[in-house]
């Protein structure tokens, strides 16, 4: 069986990642750009990052070459409303032009809103600390859905689990539940004013950062894996915490007297896909006083030391799909590798292309047993600035030399191609 006629094969990458032009055509800094000084690995900052936001055409043509039926991109607060209130014709254009681009490349735009980056503006008015935040967020949302009219796929936060955790170490004494709340609403909120300001039906989604059980035979039942995913225990960090409130309008057991059902019905808004990243099987499915099998001493692990557990896509498909009833959309996956230029004018990854292979093996799985899934989106389109590890870690099809901004394609990026060429036939 193939994967499905529509499939959406794809690469993803974040504006703060890839984007660089921190200071250009109007743009003001995020949080990134100036609060995490002294923070990140060898000095780094991403001010210049891929230098994609001058070489975008170059960008989208290696993505052409590679049959990308799909592009996942994100929108830099900062540089469409440099301050609240204010917008910045250039920012918005910048991002009209690449859409065009990628139209006439026959990749279809997906968009997430925020990807990490707060506007310095808003962090001094306190960010998600106050709930100015929640109106600004739905203000931004609405903005780019009237500027990119033609646009259909949304994504409107990325990895809450993530900024929320970030967000309380950069300021120390916030409350990561208050910040929740106010997350939630600024998505509830944003999703209510994108709809009421498209001119065609929209596919909204939620990115969430994977946090599955993969059942261990013997130790972990298929029932314990799914009740281990979705517990309220996890707290922060897990998925039920942020996705029951938007899915279900459950209100997690440790959000009780936090929000409301004022809020819920806010929160509670209709989404179109289940979002989610997914790198690996989490390390805590395995029983107090026994050794989880799925770890063993020389395993299988990326360069930054994630032990590869292919089947965890299909796990996630399938518990997903359970409980919240929505197509799977994987908008990231991906490999960290050492990887270089050889002699031979190539960058050779055979690590990448067995993570690809084998990890695609497991979602086809899923579907194969009629879990709907709408696309694959690979992370990521280019290697890029990683946050606080700078840019020693290299998870893109394509290999940025920093010194020239030289692009390469990795035989991953082949391998790709093929892949999607054939409809997963080659894999």
């Amino acid at each position: 069986m193939c994967f499905p006629e529509n499939f959406l094969w794809g690469a993803a990458s974040a504006a703060a990642q890839i984007e660089g032009g921190w200071d250009e055509d109007g743009r003001t800094p995020s949080i990134w750009d100036v609060k995490m000084e002294g923070k990140i690995a060898n000095g780094d900052t991403c001010h210049t990052a891929c230098d994609h936001y001058h070489r975008y055409k170059e960008d989208v043509a290696l993505m052409r070459q590679i049959g990308l039926k799909a592009y996942r991109f994100s929108i830099s607060w900062s540089r469409v409303l440099p301050a609240r209130g204010i917008v910045n014709p250039k920012g918005i254009a910048f991002y009209q032009d690449l859409v065009r681009e990628l139209r006439a490349a026959g990749i279809e735009p997906m968009i997430t809103l925020y990807h990490s980056d707060l506007p310095l503006w808003s962090f001094e008015d306190g960010g998600w600390n106050s709930d100015q935040v929640i109106t600004d967020f739905a203000d931004f949302a609405e903005l780019m859905v009237r500027s990119l009219p033609d646009v259909t796929y949304w994504f409107t936060m990325n990895e809450p689990q993530c900024m929320c955790r970030d967000y309380v170490e950069l300021m120390p004494g916030s409350d990561e539940k208050q910040i929740t709340r106010r997350m939630l609403l600024a998505h509830g909120d944003a999703v209510v004013r994108m709809r009421a300001a498209a001119t065609h039906p929209l596919q909204i989604g939620h990115v969430i950062m994977g946090i599955a059980a993969q059942p261990v035979p013997g130790v972990l039942s298929e029932e314990a894996a799914y009740s281990m995913t979705f517990s309220d225990s996890v707290g922060c960090n897990g998925m039920s915490w942020w996705l029951d409130p938007m899915l279900l309008g459950r209100i997690p057991e440790p959000l009780k007297g936090v929000l409301s059902d004022e809020d819920i019905q806010r929160i509670h808004q209709p989404l179109d896909l289940m979002c989610a990243n997914e790198y690996g099987a989490a390390n805590y499915c395995s029983t107090p006083g026994r050794m989880n099998p799925l770890v063993w001493p020389g395993m299988p692990k990326s360069h930054i030391n994630m032990p590869i557990t292919p089947d965890i896509l299909y796990w996630f498909a399938k518990m997903a799909y359970r409980r919240y009833g929505l197509p799977v959309l994987f908008t990231e996956n991906g490999f960290s590798n050492i990887d270089f230029v050889m002699r031979d004018g190539h960058v050779h990854d055979p690590q990448r292309i067995d993570y690809i292979s084998t990890y695609l093996a497991g979602l086809k799985r899923a579907i194969e047993e009629g879990v709907p899934v709408a696309g694959y989106l690979y992370w990521s389109i280019l290697d890029n600035f990683e946050w606080l590890h700078g840019y020693d870690m290299r998870f893109g099809l394509i290999h940025i030399d920093y010194r020239t901004q030289k692009r390469t394609l990795k035989d991953s990026a082949l391998y790709y191609a093929d892949v999607i060429r054939t409809n997963g036939e080659a894999l």
